[in-house]
């Protein structure tokens, strides 16, 4: 059977030269998939010719923009997911989406082989190839920036000789990848970790130290899913695409940071996520009212690692698959209303509702009318205190 290889496709230059390169070097044919993530950009049937005009057997794209949103941004939004407690996994969090979508390829055309086009120093080349391993492994891999020393370069000459019909000029100075999520740029003058980033650098926030009017917002969570917002009825697509626009503009989710990567070097990363960062704020305030504290303090320990094995590319393993069973039991009673003010960068909840609150007024105020019986305290904190008495003792008893 002749190679029919997989190729993770973007239409840029990169993934367009490795259409006849990859058939060069494996003699067969190239089955080109285009998955829509919300990235932006060119139309799909756009992404389709070119691919096909480059040579391709077959070009697969695939709208999975309210898939990415439900089945993706939405787990991660109830995990309130931010690796190294800052970075929402906008780049993490649609590699297995893509994942799947290559797997179906492969076997819907009898692909034998994938291939995608990372580096050797990033965290995707890890995401893609975890994934693949553990829904189709059978099928092998080929990584040409990775594999064959791809430099830009050399996929610029490339081009020229095949005579592609792709723009081989025009060249960004920052690495940009980009999704409903949110927007991750690198490389150029960041790589100066002690270089602040330019207004040029960002695309979905506006400044946030220009003067505008703030915008508030009520968002509305069912079992930890938002399901509206300021009371209109919306999907997570429709919620997460209306947050980026009205938290972008008030410069909301700026992110600038040194991350640990997979490959054990730290990298500059700036990012930009007005929909996550609104969102997951409000989620946790509202888990802050609704869900017990025993339970909400493990349930930080297991959204930290929820993030940790997602940015580490096992989205599809069983640890992570246990983790999302705990998560869901977990949002049980998260439900109800979060208003927030969206003005200066700043995502700041002013008011919480919920028929599942936990939050007592007769208990918490200071005022008439309380009903906590504060008799009791005085016993609670002498047993309370007793381990930490009887230790102390003995430490002194022991003392020379």
């Amino acid at each position: 059977m002749s190679e029919r290889v997989v190729l993770a496709y973007s239409g840029g230059l990169d993934t367009s030269v490795a259409i006849p390169f990859l058939a060069e070097q494996t003699g067969g044919e190239v089955i080109a998939v285009a998955v829509d993530v919300g990235q932006g950009g060119e139309d799909l049937d756009a992404i389709r010719e070119r691919a096909l005009a480059c040579g391709a057997a077959e070009a697969v794209v695939v709208d999975a923009k309210e898939e990415f949103a439900a089945d993706f941004c939405v787990p991660a939004t109830r995990a309130n997911a931010l690796y190294m407690d800052r970075y929402p996994l906008l780049s993490a969090l649609s590699r297995p989406l893509i994942v799947k979508h290559l797997v179906a390829a492969a076997r819907t055309f009898g692909g034998t082989a994938v291939s995608h086009g990372c580096t050797g120093k990033g965290n995707d080349q890890v995401r893609f190839e975890a994934g693949l391993s553990a829904l189709h492994p059978d099928l092998r891999v080929i990584a040409p920036a990775r594999d064959h020393a791809w430099t830009r370069d050399k996929a610029i000459a490339f081009a020229s000789e095949q005579g592609l019909p792709i723009d081989v000029t025009a060249r960004s100075p920052y690495s940009i990848d980009q999704n409903l999520w949110g927007r991750a740029v690198e490389t150029g003058f960041l790589e100066d970790i002690w270089n602040g980033p330019t207004e040029d650098v960002y695309d979905y926030t506006a400044d946030p130290a220009e003067p505008r009017e703030a915008d508030e917002v009520v968002i509305t969570f069912e079992a930890g899913v938002p399901v509206a917002l300021d009371g209109r009825a919306l999907g997570p697509y429709q919620v997460i695409a209306e947050l980026n626009r009205r938290a972008g503009a008030q410069g909301v989710g700026r992110i600038d940071m040194v991350e640990d990567r997979l490959v054990g070097i730290k990298s500059r990363e700036v990012y930009e996520a007005p929909a996550a960062v609104a969102l997951i704020t409000a989620h946790m305030e509202l888990e802050n009212v609704t869900v017990e504290r025993d339970l909400a303090r493990f349930k930080r320990s297991v959204d930290q690692r929820w993030g940790e094995l997602v940015y580490d590319g096992l989205w599809f393993s069983p640890l992570k698959d246990a983790l999302d069973a705990f998560i869901a039991e977990a949002q049980e009673h998260v439900s109800g209303d979060v208003r927030m003010t969206l003005h200066g960068g700043r995502a700041v909840v002013t008011g919480r509702r919920s028929g599942a609150s936990l939050y007592s007024h007769d208990l918490a105020t200071y005022d008439t009318g309380d009903t906590f019986d504060q008799s009791l305290a005085k016993g609670f904190v002498e047993l309370w205190s007793l381990p930490s008495k009887i230790a102390s003792a003995r430490d002194r008893d022991r003392t020379p």
